[in-house]
């Protein structure tokens, strides 16, 4: 038989091949993970979930009637306004690229995304939707410490600025393989690059701006616990998408964040009612879901590391370091961080983070640390992580405030009294008459 016969028989066969096996033709396409995707969608709507309506409504009933649709409107468009500019350039800056202190430009306006992205397979379009949920929530976080006599504009101004100069470059240190990650810094899901960074800008913001009229002989109460309460159960429930979900995942680790997230929140919402219940005679619901909250707040950076029953003296020493840093903020410094997010955001996010370091041990049940690492080398990179985290945040809020305050930060006494939600939106948010 002629070369030609061979040749022509053997492309027919090939053909015919192809024609009976289309999926050999595919596999050479990565194919998307069906089931990590579902559980990321799933994730990425629960953290958003925890901005609007969780932590619009659990500031909004702390601060008095009326000014609690000036919060409500602060979250609302944090998460708006910070969408559009993470895709515009946050993403890029953030995970694209690999320099040590800042991304690249590659992926700007969302420019080139994979179709199947990293090794658990999830689009990339979905990794971009889930960490924005993240630049999302960090600056809202920062606006607890300032209600009930801050202008409009400045929170916007320092909302968008203080997304690129702090929350980006620390975001990309931690999560975008820059200088953290390569000295093998644990942050599971965001004690130093959320908690850390709002916590130290929210404290440093509370000093610079000062105190509300009357603050601190004047008590201002929630306006409404219910409300308050309301926002942490959705917060309680999200959470569950902010730290399971950081696994990016579902699998082992995703499951064992959720159960290390649950209970130590639980720890921390029964150890701040008892500390409570014993120093004041009464536990109060604020006082329960504030300690839900630090508990959550702690365990973010440990939870795909720790185990059950570690994660749960966690949450113990939560609700009890963050209560007594809530008092000595308000007590002892008189700083008015009004709806406490350094002491419970702030605190806890660094106590997890350097807690992590023992947590994570195989003798404490934890999922073990890097190669190569021991505690006290895991606990020097998180206090390193921690340290210059905390002088970066801090730093930066000190320049932003000072140059902003050109533009007016604070609104007048006469607003003040009357209420941000009238002198500022021209609105309430209850109708009295």
């Amino acid at each position: 038989m002629s070369v030609r016969h061979y040749a022509s028989t053997a492309f027919y066969a090939a053909l015919l091949l192809v024609c009976a096996f289309p999926a050999l033709a595919e596999d050479a396409q990565p194919a998307i993970n069906s089931g990590n995707t579902a559980w990321m969608l799933t994730a990425t709507a629960l953290v958003l979930f925890m901005t609007v309506p969780g932590l619009a409504l659990f500031y909004g009933g702390l601060v008095q009637s009326k000014n609690v649709l000036s919060v409500l409107v602060h979250c609302f468009a944090i998460a708006t306004v910070v969408s559009l500019l993470w895709a515009i350039a946050g993403y890029s800056l953030t995970f694209s690229g690999t320099a040590a202190y800042l991304g690249d430009l590659d992926k700007l306006f969302l420019n080139g995304l994979e179709s199947v992205h990293g090794p658990s397979a999830i689009p990339e379009a979905l990794f971009v939707m889930y960490q924005m949920t993240f630049a999302v929530i960090t600056p809202a976080l920062i606006i607890g410490t300032f209600p009930e006599r801050i202008k409009f504009g400045f929170v916007l101004a320092f909302s968008i600025l203080w997304l690129f100069l702090v929350y980006v470059p620390v975001a990309h240190w931690v999560w975008g393989n820059g200088w953290l990650a390569a000295r093998n810094v644990i942050d599971f899901a965001g004690g130093v690059v959320v908690h850390t960074t709002a916590g130290i800008s929210a404290l440093v913001a509370a000093i610079m701006i000062g105190p509300r009229t009357g603050f601190p002989g004047h008590v201002h109460p929630p306006h409404n616990p219910g409300m308050t309460m309301t926002g942490a159960a959705m917060l309680w429930v999200g959470w569950f998408g902010f730290n399971a979900g950081s696994a990016l995942a579902a699998d082992g680790s995703a499951a064992n964040a959720m159960l290390a997230t649950h209970l130590a929140a639980s720890a921390g919402a029964v150890t701040w009612m008892i500390v409570e219940w014993r120093h004041f005679g009464k536990p109060s619901s604020v006082g329960v879901v504030t300690g839900l909250v630090a508990g959550l707040a702690t365990i973010t950076p440990a939870a795909g590391h720790t185990g059950p029953m570690a994660a749960i003296g966690i949450g113990i020493a939560a609700g009890l370091i963050c209560f007594l840093a809530v008092r000595w903020i308000k007590i002892t410094l008189k700083v008015d961080d009004s709806l406490d997010v350094f002491g419970v955001h702030g605190v806890g996010g660094m106590l997890g983070s350097l807690l992590v370091a023992i947590t994570a041990l195989p003798q404490m049940g934890g999922a073990g640390l890097a190669e190569g690492m021991t505690a006290l080398s895991q606990f020097s990179v998180q206090g390193l992580a921690v340290g210059v985290t905390a002088l970066w945040s801090a730093a930066v809020t000190f320049a932003l405030i000072k140059i902003l305050a050109a533009t007016g930060i604070r609104a007048n006494s006469e607003e003040e009294s009357e209420g941000l939600d009238l002198s500022e939106h021209g609105e309430r948010a209850y109708d009295f008459k």
